[in-house]
C-alpha cells in the first residue's frame, strides 16, 4: 500500500497540515472578523464572560493549531530540500513569521487579558498592562491576518503557479520581498494597525500585499 511508503509518509504529513493549518487560519478569522467586531458593540457583562469562558478555549486550539502547522510544515521542507520553490519559501517565511507572533506576542499577551477580566469579575482591580496587552495582541493578530492571504496563495501557488526552484530565484527579488515582509512585522510589534484597524481594511491590504509580493517573484 502506498500509505506506508516514502509518498504515504510525506502524504500524511501533508494531511496534517492542512488540518491543523484549517484549525489554525479559521480561528485567526474568527478572532479578527467576528469576535473582534462583537466586542466592540457587546455590553460589558457579556463581553467580560466572553474573555473569561470563551477566549480561553478558542486560544488553545489556535495556538496548537498553529504550532502543529509549523512542525508539519517543517517536516514537509525537510523531505523537499531539492524541490523547494521560490513561492514555497516566501510562503513559509510567511507562515513562521506568523507562528512566532502567535506565541511569543499574541498568547503572553491574551493571557494577562484574561486574567485582567478574571480578576474584575472576582471583585478585584483590573491589571494596569491588560489595555496595552490587549492592543499588542490585537496588532499582531491584525498583522497575521495581513500576512495569511499571500501565504495561503503561495502555499497553493507552489504547486500551481509556480515561479520557479528558489535556487534559480532573481537575488533582487529575493532580498527585497525579505526586507518588506520584515518591515510589515516590525510593524506588527512595534507599529500601529493603521489601515488594517477595520476588516475590510486588513483583507485589502493582504489582497494588495498578495499582488505585490507575486509581481515581485514574477518579474525581478
Amino acid at each position: 500500500m502506498e500509505l506506508f511508503t516514502g509518498y504515504g509518509l510525506d502524504y500524511l504529513f501533508r494531511w496534517g497540515h492542512f488540518l491543523a493549518g484549517i484549525t489554525w487560519i479559521g480561528l485567526l478569522y474568527y478572532f479578527n472578523f467576528v469576535q473582534t467586531e462583537y466586542f466592540k458593540e457587546a455590553e460589558a457583562d457579556h463581553k467580560s464572560g466572553a474573555i473569561q469562558k470563551l477566549v480561553p478555549r478558542a486560544l488553545w486550539w489556535f495556538r496548537w493549531g498553529a504550532m502543529f502547522t509549523f512542525l508539519t510544515g517543517v517536516a514537509l521542507l525537510e523531505s523537499r530540500q531539492q524541490a523547494i520553490t521560490f513561492d514555497i519559501t516566501v510562503g513559509a517565511t510567511l507562515g513562521t513569521l506568523m507562528f512566532l507572533n502567535v506565541w511569543l506576542i499574541i498568547w503572553p499577551n491574551q493571557k494577562v487579558v484574561i486574567a485582567s477580566a478574571v480578576q474584575v469579575a472576582g471583585g478585584g482591580e483590573a491589571i494596569p498592562e491588560a489595555a496595552g496587552a490587549l492592543a499588542k495582541a490585537g496588532l499582531a493578530s491584525r498583522t497575521n491576518t495581513l500576512f495569511s492571504l499571500p501565504m495561503l496563495f503561495f502555499m497553493g501557488s507552489s504547486a500551481h503557479l509556480p515561479t520557479g526552484l528558489i535556487g534559480d530565484a532573481s537575488t533582487v527579488a529575493i532580498g527585497i520581498i525579505m526586507l518588506l515582509i520584515l518591515i510589515l512585522e516590525g510593524n506588527g510589534i512595534f507599529g500601529k494597525q493603521g489601515p488594517m484597524t477595520s476588516v475590510g481594511g486588513v483583507i485589502s491590504c493582504g489582497v494588495g500585499l498578495t499582488v505585490v509580493l507575486y509581481g515581485l517573484m514574477a518579474f525581478l
